[in-house]
């Protein structure tokens, strides 16, 4: 995938947290993106990205200054293994327990797992089930 390519119609077109300590972040992120072979493909002065995802310090000329509050941002794996080697990678490189990989009730098959990034975000790792490809899209209802 190009680092500028543009991809009309979906919801998100991209995330950007904003950091104190970039370095310990980009290692954080490099380290569990490996696991979901994903590159961080650009590196300038103050940021980095990969895929839809940037990672900006306080100072840069991306931010406002300032860094953003704990959000949550869960990334999808391609299975249960995928989820674990995430969560590993992430403890390795920075990242906290914030619930080990296991099933989730939200819906049948949710296999995940939370960590803490080095900024304090929630990282979700989630694995949605197995799948056919004709399957019907999952619709989950929340109480509000």
């Amino acid at each position: 995938m190009e680092a500028h390519e543009l991809h009309r119609g979906r919801l998100i077109d991209h995330v950007q947290i904003v950091v104190d300590d970039l370095d310990a972040s980009k290692r954080f992120y490099e380290a569990v993106f490996k696991v979901l072979d994903i590159p961080v493909v650009v590196q300038k002065e103050g940021f980095f990205w990969a895929d839809e995802f940037v990672v900006s310090q306080t100072d840069s000329a991306a931010s406002a200054g300032r860094a953003t509050g704990r959000c949550h941002v869960a990334f999808q794996a391609k299975d249960e293994k995928t989820v674990e080697a995430f969560y590993k990678a992430a403890l390795a490189n920075g990242g906290k327990d914030n619930g080990a990989p296991g099933k989730r009730p939200y819906h049948p098959g949710y296999f995940a797992a939370f960590v803490l990034d080095p900024a304090g975000n929630n990282i979700e790792i989630v694995y949605h089930g197995p799948h056919k490809r004709s399957a019907p899209s999952v619709k989950i209802e929340f109480e509000m």
